[in-house]
């Protein structure tokens, strides 16, 4: 068979065309969740003059909850039937190990950008940065676990 051919074809059945749906739909979740962060993170930080690590913790705690909110009532509506408490408890999990990442990205990211780019540019493109690289583990991991049954 011609190497990527399994993938195409899965991408045309039902099944291939549906996760394709949950994953757009996750990200339209997730632009909603960004912009509750960056506004929140500008508020915080810019603003407020709050450590970077501290204010992005609870900007991305923020976009935690709309996104677990959005998630499980339009992305993944057919895993409502689990206790909402266990499901949350699971996104939680899955959301502080991307914490982790994203802080990480962020401040590595952030401290190459400071001696060439100016405030708030620099942080704002260290955390868009992060938010890239955190959505494909949120989504992986949310998709195989918390929302495995859908």
């Amino acid at each position: 068979m011609v190497p990527g051919t399994k993938w195409r074809y899965w991408l045309h059945t039902h099944e291939g065309r549906r996760e394709v749906e949950r994953f757009v739909k996750f990200a339209l979740v997730g632009t909603l969740g960004m912009v509750i962060d960056l506004t929140m993170l500008n508020v915080l930080h810019g603003l407020l003059g709050w450590h970077l690590l501290v204010a992005n913790s609870i900007s991305f705690s923020a976009a935690v909850v709309s996104n677990f909110t959005w998630n499980r009532l339009w992305t993944f509506p057919e895993t409502r039937h689990r206790p909402v408490a266990s499901q949350l408890a699971q996104f939680a999990t899955v959301s502080v190990i991307g914490l982790g990442l994203n802080n990480l990205v962020l401040w590595q990211v952030y401290r190459l950008l400071v001696p060439f780019v100016p405030a708030p540019w620099n942080y704002n493109a260290a955390k868009m940065f992060a938010i890239g690289v955190v959505l494909f583990w949120n989504f992986g991991a949310n998709r195989l676990w918390t929302f495995r049954d859908a």
